[in-house]
């Protein structure tokens, strides 16, 4: 009986980690949101293509894809949170994919940019 409980509790555990739930108590927590934590990325190791979406956002444009410049909703929550519109994001191509591909600059209007190559799951601070 005893064993049968603590498999139930280290199933339904390993069941809520894998879809995102905390059982941890934290007492600390406030109303406010958690800053998530960005990591960097050097300018110089980003892929060629990322260097020349971010040199055509510095210059306005032209941009090769017309949905590059729209709201970033930032809906997932992985970069620091403001307002709607404070993000715009930009299409990076990924030369083996037909379509836009999973790679994008985010662009913050405080001239922060963030790159991800896989579709907004991870976020990297460009660092110049």
């Amino acid at each position: 009986m005893q064993i049968c409980l603590r498999l139930l509790i280290v199933a339904w555990l390993a069941i809520g980690s894998a879809f995102g739930f905390s059982f941890e108590n934290d007492s600390a927590s406030t109303d406010k949101q958690a800053v998530p934590t960005v990591d960097r990325i050097f300018v110089t190791n980003l892929p060629p293509e990322a260097r020349h979406t971010l040199a055509l956002i510095k210059a306005g444009g032209p941009f090769p894809y017309e949905r590059d410049g729209i709201i970033f909703g930032n809906f997932e929550k992985r970069l620091p949170p403001h307002p709607r519109g404070y993000y715009r994001e930009y299409t990076v191509k990924t030369p083996w994919r037909r379509d836009r591909g999973p790679r994008r600059i985010v662009a913050s209007r405080d001239r922060h940019y963030y790159y991800t190559d896989d579709h907004y799951r991870t976020f990297r601070l460009i660092v110049e």
